[in-house]
């Protein structure tokens, strides 16, 4: 299945799941203390969102200056970012999504996960593919002369 089908059967299939739990929810507990449900999860994810997101860029900062790579500062900064999303996103399957990207050893694991797989990965098939010199190639020096 493409990335794009995949896409859009999520953006079709979530809201209605997220619809179906809040109906759920608020039939056991009430209307009033879903909202207030809701609202609560906004508030802590917003909070959470701020926390970890000043904390990783302080990693961050502090990588660069001990002369280091940042290289999962630089992959949790948008996992960070999505949490945040899903958890301004009314709904509680939303919520968990986002609070799982905001735990700081889930989302490093994460970072690890995209590190390993998809990073490490393309820098070894990019050096390997650009390590050999075509034979045509001449080096030299140019000096220009009015």
């Amino acid at each position: 299945m493409k990335i794009f089908q995949l896409l859009f059967l999520l953006v079709l299939i979530v809201p209605f799941v997220e619809i179906y739990l809040l109906l759920q929810v608020g039939a056991i507990i009430g209307a009033l203390p879903t909202i207030i449900l809701v609202v609560f999860t906004a508030v802590l994810g917003s909070w959470l969102l701020k926390q970890q997101g000043f904390a990783t860029f302080q990693r961050f900062q502090a990588s660069l200056n001990k002369g280091e790579i940042p290289a999962y500062e630089m992959i949790e900064g948008p996992i960070i970012l999505v949490g945040g999303a899903l958890l301004l996103t009314p709904g509680f399957v939303t919520d968990m999504l986002g609070f799982a990207c905001l735990v700081p050893p889930l989302r490093r694991k994460i970072a690890q996960y995209v590190i390993e797989n998809f990073l490490v990965a393309s820098a070894g098939q990019f050096r390997n593919s650009a390590s050999p010199q075509p034979e045509n190639v001449l080096e030299g020096e140019f000096k220009k002369e009015d």
